[in-house]
């Protein structure tokens, strides 16, 4: 165990957060599976307890493999990756998978262990990236708008319009974080809102073309439109949904009803994937509530304190580029739970069953550990032979 922890490098608080928020997971998880059990008719308590435990080892194996990596590696690694994700979001859209009653196909089943993979998640943390990358690099330039359409809208418009016809909420949340991150990366603010002229003027095209030729995007707009219209009515699926997650939270009082007892995780769809906050709190009351929320309140102070310490430009930027967009799911979640948000789809990170979430989230935590352990002083005296370094050099 010292030898493990040893080897463990960069912010031991966010490895701690992380730790404690993975910890919390389980208890929900069992708890909620039931209805998977009794609903679903899909497996046992303990084989979904079981699933979630590897997936989180997994998860907790890629972080200590990426904050291995130095963190430059991942600029070139991004355009390295942009035409592979390209690949496989077509892929998706053409040949995916339907998991859960997912009423699009987000997922591709990863072949021998079957696990589905949401390749969304991989697009938005490499875009995030990409775009950390471009703002770097022309930080001491004067951005001119038309080249900037071309070496950073362009790629950011292909792959959120691959994401687009079967996700929007997760188009959305990768929209809404990149020009965060444009704004804070000293972007022009009037460049900006030329960019959101032109995503709001291409999303109303593709509405209009959705409706006027139903069968190029089956149900996604009429779904986008219902749970809209379900958050104010009440009177859909979606309505049935928040309706027994409001249950479930007036019902847990201060204390909740106890670990394992939730009477709505019988009757609530994805209790232990996109509305497990509520089962946490109709099990652990206002107590429970508070201190998830706290968790993740601390994991966001202690990304921005990682960001204000980093040591260039593209390590700040790449931290707020993977770090907020775990934050900003994590609220969607649970203002979806108390019927603040339409409902959107996302997971709570690391606390979620699933597999792509739990990587996706370990994946960004790594990069951001990367930084922290400023790993690229010790690269400084490695080899030129050293490939990783060779291909960073050569894609520059």
């Amino acid at each position: 165990m010292k030898k493990i922890l040893k080897n463990i490098e960069g912010d031991r608080a966010i490895w701690a957060i992380v730790t404690v928020l993975a910890i919390m997971s389980f208890m929900p998880v069992y708890s909620a599976s039931t209805n998977l059990v009794y609903v679903v008719n899909m497996g046992t308590p303990s084989y979904h307890l079981f699933k979630h435990f590897v997936l989180l080892f997994l998860g907790f194996l890629i972080i200590y493999a990426v904050h291995k990596i130095p963190y430059k590696y991942f600029s070139s690694g991004s355009v390295l990756m942009l035409p592979l994700v390209v690949v496989l979001l077509i892929f998706t859209l053409t040949q995916g998978t339907t998991i859960g009653g997912a009423n699009a196909s987000r997922w591709i089943k990863i072949p021998i262990i079957g696990v589905g993979f949401q390749t969304s998640t991989l697009a938005g943390v490499v875009l995030m990236i990409y775009v950390a990358r471009y703002l770097a690099k022309n930080k001491e330039k004067k951005i001119i708008f038309k080249e900037s359409i071309l070496q950073l809208w362009a790629p950011v418009a292909l792959i959120l319009a691959l994401i687009l016809p079967a996700n929007f909420s997760t188009t959305a949340i990768i929209f809404s974080m990149i020009l965060l991150v444009t704004f804070i990366g000293g972007y022009p603010l009037k460049y900006i809102a030329s960019v959101v002229g032109m995503g709001v003027l291409l999303l109303a095209l593709f509405v209009l073309t959705a409706k006027a030729f139903p069968g190029l995007v089956p149900n996604r707009v009429d779904t986008w439109i219902s749970r809209v219209e379900s958050f104010s009515s009440g009177d859909t699926e979606e309505g049935y949904q928040v309706t027994k997650a409001k249950i479930a939270i007036a019902s847990g009082g201060i204390k909740g009803r106890g670990p394992g007892k939730s009477i709505q995780k019988n009757f609530l769809p994805q209790s232990s994937s996109d509305f497990i906050f509520a089962i946490i709190v109709e099990e652990y009351g206002l107590i429970g509530a508070i201190l998830v929320m706290i968790a993740y309140f601390f994991l966001l102070l202690r990304i921005m304190i990682a960001a204000k310490k980093a040591t260039s430009i593209f390590a700040t930027l790449l931290i707020i580029g993977v770090g907020l967009p775990i934050i900003f799911q994590a609220i969607i979640n649970m203002a979806v739970a108390v019927h603040l948000f339409p409902v959107t789809g996302q997971t709570l990170p690391l606390i979620s069953s699933g597999g792509t979430s739990i990587w996706m989230t370990c994946f960004s935590i790594g990069i951001i550990l990367s930084v922290t352990a400023n790993r690229e002083n010790s690269v400084e005296d490695s080899s030129n032979d050293n490939p990783l370094e060779i291909l960073h050099e050569t894609v520059g």
